[in-house]
């Protein structure tokens, strides 16, 4: 039996190509609103982050999501990527 591809996405920070499942969606809506998309099909421009602590912090650092999805990201939303991260962990 012919196996299924699976798909791939690129993590903002790292650059690395990962399996869709190893990585957390998050999404600029076409009204503005940017929030966590655990179902990853949301409508909206997307970007993907590894499930990673550190990749998190460095994203906050470097503000990735902000140049990503043209946007200006809350702290608040970091602090829920890592809350999603840590609870994904466990």
């Amino acid at each position: 039996m012919k196996q299924k591809k699976l798909p791939l996405r690129k993590c903002v920070v790292t650059q690395e190509m990962l399996p869709k499942k190893e990585l957390i969606r998050v999404v600029r809506t076409p009204e503005g609103e940017v929030v966590i998309d655990l179902t990853g099909k949301m409508n909206g421009r997307g970007a993907y982050l590894s499930k990673d602590i550190d990749v998190i912090r460095l994203a906050e650092k470097k503000r990735t999501l902000d140049h990503q999805l043209k946007v200006k990201t809350s702290d608040d939303l970091y602090e829920q990527l890592k809350q999603a991260v840590t609870g994904a962990e466990s």
